[in-house]
């Protein structure tokens, strides 16, 4: 169970990066931020010493979360070009998990309905931020439609026999709370400012920690 002893310090760290970004203390952010993602991508390097554990499964989570390290360092910055680099960064990881995902659980009949729900849910969610989006439509799209297609992959799992229950719970709700911490930004941004927004970062974490753990219960 050496993958859980990180998550202690994850959670100190990441309620000290939350304290950090309400009280606008940007040099603790930059110190916060990158050492939570990087103590995230540990817990999945450490499924390297579980049993039954698929190496190149773990590098393919690694590589999502590698590409989430660069997307929240540039994210860490203010201006328009790191925002937009943060958000290709993201993009990329979202991609990497769909790809592991399906390269190992495949196609389901029931991939269908979920991603019916989730199209109505992504609609939903451009329509809404649309008025504030500007010249950013069309990456915001861009950017729902892979977010829910990685969401879909993690679904997915849950129809297989590839992955163990607990590995299809792990990389579902990781899923869903990504993209939930996804929303919150979104509308704070885009549409409703709001200064607990940053709130976003636990479930941004949490997401991001289930995902990382998922590899270590292959057996």
């Amino acid at each position: 169970m050496s993958q859980l002893i990180p998550i202690p310090f994850l959670i100190i760290t990441v309620t000290l990066l939350i304290r950090a970004e309400l009280r606008q203390e940007q040099k603790q952010v930059y110190f916060f931020k990158p050492i939570s993602t990087l103590l995230v991508i540990l817990v999945a390097m450490l499924s390297f010493l579980a049993p039954g554990v698929r190496p190149m499964f773990t590098w393919g989570i690694g590589l999502g979360l590698l590409l989430s390290l660069g997307g929240d360092i540039a994210l860490m910055f203010k201006s328009e070009r790191a925002f937009l680099t943060g958000l290709v960064l993201f993009l990329s990881a979202h991609v990497a998990y769909a790809v592991v995902l399906t390269v190992y659980n495949g196609f389901y009949l029931q991939d269908l309905i979920v991603g019916a729900v989730l199209f109505s849910i992504g609609a939903a969610l451009f329509f809404y931020l649309r008025p504030g989006l500007g010249s950013m439509q069309g990456p915001v799209i861009l950017y729902i439609v892979i977010i829910l297609l990685m969401v879909n992959r993690a679904f997915s799992t849950l129809f297989g026999n590839t992955f163990t229950p607990t590995q299809a719970r792990l990389l579902s709700v990781g899923a869903v709370l990504f993209m939930l911490s996804d929303v919150m930004l979104a509308v704070d941004r885009f549409r409703l400012p709001f200064r607990w927004s940053r709130l976003s970062l636990y479930l941004y974490y949490g997401g991001q920690l289930l995902i990382a753990l998922s590899p270590s219960y292959f057996a």
